[in-house]
């Protein structure tokens, strides 16, 4: 089971992206799934956030306040990289995990989606790797209409993440996601049919037999 990377910036496009590869019958690996899996109720996940940044980030049943820690972490640097040390390898563990399943349930292909996998250096475990990008304008105006933030803390959260034009640098294949959701759908598509000529895999099992890519 080959396990190929989608990642973007924070707004970027990401999840249209996956979507689409889900649409077409590939399985998508959400990091952001996992993120929150791994610091659930009554998780040691859990226990380490609360030991590291206390349990006023926690509800009376035990469920993060991701929000709340979100706007400390996005604007202190050491806090994320403490609350990253205790995330990233139980996520890292669960991808295992998952990529093990879906090869055993006979799958070729599958697609994990993270924002963080050039921040992280691990691109080249996830080749091809599929980048996203937009403008930073257009970051911002979603992450302002989703999260109902001012300009400035959107702001904030696209310049904590590495720029969009270091991961556009590293990309094999690169989706703008500027346009409409008709043209990044069409995108993903080629993307898509380039990776299985790449790898082998025959195209024919998500686009039909008469469809091209």
């Amino acid at each position: 089971m080959h396990l190929f990377g989608l990642t973007g910036g924070i707004a970027s496009g990401k999840s249209t992206a996956a979507a689409r590869f889900r649409f077409r019958g590939v399985p998508v690996v959400d990091a952001d799934e996992l993120a929150r899996e791994v610091v659930a109720p009554g998780t040691e996940g859990a226990r380490a956030v609360a030991a590291a940044f206390g349990a006023r980030f926690f509800d009376a049943s035990g469920a993060l306040d991701r929000k709340a820690l979100g706007r400390l972490v996005f604007s202190d640097p050491e806090a994320r990289r403490r609350l990253n040390a205790i995330t990233h390898p139980r996520i890292g563990e669960l991808v295992r995990e998952r990529a093990q399943a879906l090869g055993a349930a006979g799958e070729p292909l599958a697609c994990y989606e993270a924002a963080l996998i050039v921040e992280n250096g691990t691109q080249d475990l996830f080749r091809p790797l599929v980048v996203v990008a937009c403008p930073t304008e257009t970051q911002v105006s979603r992450i302002r209409a989703r999260d109902g933030i001012s300009e400035s803390e959107a702001l904030a959260r696209v310049l904590a993440q590495k720029p969009l034009a270091e991961k556009v640098a590293v990309a094999d294949y690169v989706v703008d996601t500027a346009g409409t959701r008709e043209a990044t759908g069409a995108r993903v598509d080629e993307v898509l049919g380039a990776i299985c000529a790449g790898i082998g895999v025959d195209a024919a099992r998500y686009f039909g037999s008469s469809i091209s890519p």
